[in-house]
């Protein structure tokens, strides 16, 4: 239970006892600060979006004055506020606003739902949906245009892999986007075809764009999915997302809206690169900590390869179940300039590498960047440079994250989504260096935990349980799924708050609750630290709190006096 208290209710003599400016908000239970000097106390006090004061209770009250609001939390915890460290605003918004596919459990109910979005729209409008996934379907297939086309002969049809690496077309769409057996994948994509060389309307990484391109524009406004899904993360718990990858537009979008209080989280983003939005932030420089910390633009995002489940993630060695190494997406000599100069401006930069492959090809661009441009020639000494997923490693390459000062943006969700087909993608002797979170850490660097939402629910209750169980939600593990690799709560607790702080230069701001940081605060009726191992997705989130404001309570809790 959580009880609010109103000043004017306490009795007199605590009123009295006041020795101190009173505060704006006053949070009386268990504390887990992620503050090695004092990992536990029992309350917080915060005036002016800061926090003044954290303690035991009885010092607490000392700053309970009129106006002062009292908010006692006899069950559950309170934790620095949670930040997913990766994660994409809009497309969140989108799942929830458009055609959502998640959970869809084979070709049949895919079929369903899409037929019942075509008795909803214009004849020839293009229908967009996006979060299927096959991995768990029977048969354990991609769905093709034959699928598709029995639903939707004339409506041209996109529908997203969860992953968002691939997409299944109907013919409609192939042919007005011109795909047909003699077109050519580009770089950094493929095409995939049945034995007789036509299209089976799989396309996957950069082939996507020979569809997407075409496209009506859907009718999901892109201020509405935004503000959705921020509105969604609060509700999640999240105080702070970092925002894997926008274009400028997006960017200043965001940046209007965090203005004018439509989106009430914290929001650190990264504009795609390499291009144009990259090259608009690197003749412009940074933007970092406006309207009271709540937006921050300093970073590009980079994709060099794409996802496990469509076989896209660049590979050292050939895949286990196909004659194919994945794909890397980008060329080095497109991105050295880029990397140089963003390390001369300031600008961090971040780069998606799922396959062993394609890590070592980002590490070794890195260290050649780092090389070239010295630390005494970079406008940060230390850049913190980050690798997205780092998933699959190989074991050389696992020491190179720490000798460089690279950042593994890690979602932990992925791990026990993952495990039911990653042993038919990798084989055994791979899975050592797969999510291997427990050998990274071991070498001195921080995992900075994200969910890569919408591929993933976005849940951090998930996140969570995902780092320390390395079983899914079921409870099921593999016996070759090395449950060595899980994380200690206390670590799962760092990776969601102070080490995704780090991973943006804030731990000096978020991510520990002490005196002088900003006043971020994410509430759970029960206490992550302790609760039974099975229950931690499904504790209830209490309240959302950043700098000192309530942005979500939940409506089914209780107010007592």
């Amino acid at each position: 239970m959580i009880r609010f208290l109103c000043v004017l209710l306490l009795p007199v003599f605590l009123i009295a006892c006041s020795k101190t400016e009173p505060a704006d908000l006053v949070l009386l239970g268990t504390v887990h600060t992620a503050n090695p000097s004092q990992p536990v106390a029992e309350g917080v006090a915060v005036r002016g979006g800061r926090i003044l004061d954290v303690g035991d209770e009885t010092d607490l009250l000392a700053y309970i004055g009129e106006g002062t609001r009292v908010v006692h939390i006899e069950d559950g915890a309170i934790y620095p506020g949670f930040t997913d460290s990766h994660m994409h605003l809009r497309g969140v918004g989108e799942r929830e606003l458009m055609l959502n596919l998640e959970g869809v459990t084979g070709i049949d109910e895919l079929r369903q739902r899409l037929a019942a979005e075509i008795a909803a729209r214009q004849p020839g409008e293009w229908i967009h949906g996006r979060g299927w996934i096959e991995t768990h379907w029977k048969p354990r297939r991609f769905p093709t245009r034959e699928d598709l086309d029995e639903v939707s002969p004339m409506n041209p049809v996109v529908l997203v892999r969860a992953d968002g690496h691939a997409l299944v077309a109907n013919s409609r769409a192939l042919a007005l986007a011109g795909i047909d057996r003699d077109t050519e994948a580009p770089f950094g994509g493929e095409i995939l075809r049945d034995k007789n060389g036509e299209p089976t309307g799989m396309l996957v990484d950069h082939a996507m764009t020979l569809v997407t391109r075409v496209m009506q524009p859907g009718r999901v406004d892109a201020a509405e999915a935004l503000i959705t899904g921020a509105r969604r993360s609060a509700e999640l718990g999240w105080t702070s997302v970092q925002n894997a990858g926008t274009d400028w537009a997006e960017a200043m979008l965001l940046r209007r809206l965090v203005a004018d209080g439509r989106i009430r989280i914290r929001i650190y983003n990264a504009v795609e690169g390499p291009g144009e939005n990259a090259g608009k932030l690197l003749r412009e420089g940074p933007v970092v900590g406006l309207y009271d910390g709540r937006f921050t633009l300093r970073g590009i995002k980079v994709s060099i390869d794409g996802a496990l489940g469509s076989r896209g993630a660049a590979l050292l060695e050939p895949y286990a179940d196909a004659d194919t190494r994945g794909l890397i997406t980008e060329r080095a000599e497109d991105l050295l300039p880029m990397y140089r100069t963003a390390l001369q401006k300031g600008v961090q930069v971040e780069t998606h590498a799922i396959g062993d492959r394609a890590n070592r090809f980002v590490l070794d661009l890195y260290e050649q960047a780092f090389r070239e441009v010295p630390a005494e020639k970079r406008r940060l000494a230390e850049p913190r440079w980050r690798i997205e997923h780092a998933q699959i490693l190989a074991a050389e390459d696992i020491p190179r994250f720490a000798r460089l000062g690279i950042i593994p943006s890690m979602q932990f969700s992925h791990a026990i989504g993952d495990l039911h087909f990653a042993p038919a993608r990798l084989g055994e002797s791979r899975l050592a260096g797969a999510y291997a979170w427990r050998s990274l850490l071991d070498t001195g660097i921080m995992i900075a935990g994200g969910t890569d939402a919408p591929v993933e629910k976005g849940d951090p209750r998930i996140e969570f349980y995902a780092a320390v169980a390395r079983r899914d939600l079921d409870g099921y593990q593999d016996a070759g799924w090395h449950p060595e690799q899980a994380l200690s709560r206390e670590e799962a607790l760092r990776s969601l708050t102070l080490w995704p702080a780090y991973a943006a230069f804030e731990e000096g701001e978020r991510g520990t609750i002490e005196p002088g940081k900003r006043a971020d605060f994410t509430i759970y009726g029960e206490d992550l630290m302790i609760v039974p191992l099975e229950r931690i997705p499904e504790v209830p989130l209490f309240m959302t709190v950043v700098g000192g404001e309530i942005v979500y309570r939940n409506p089914e809790l209780h107010e007592t006096d």
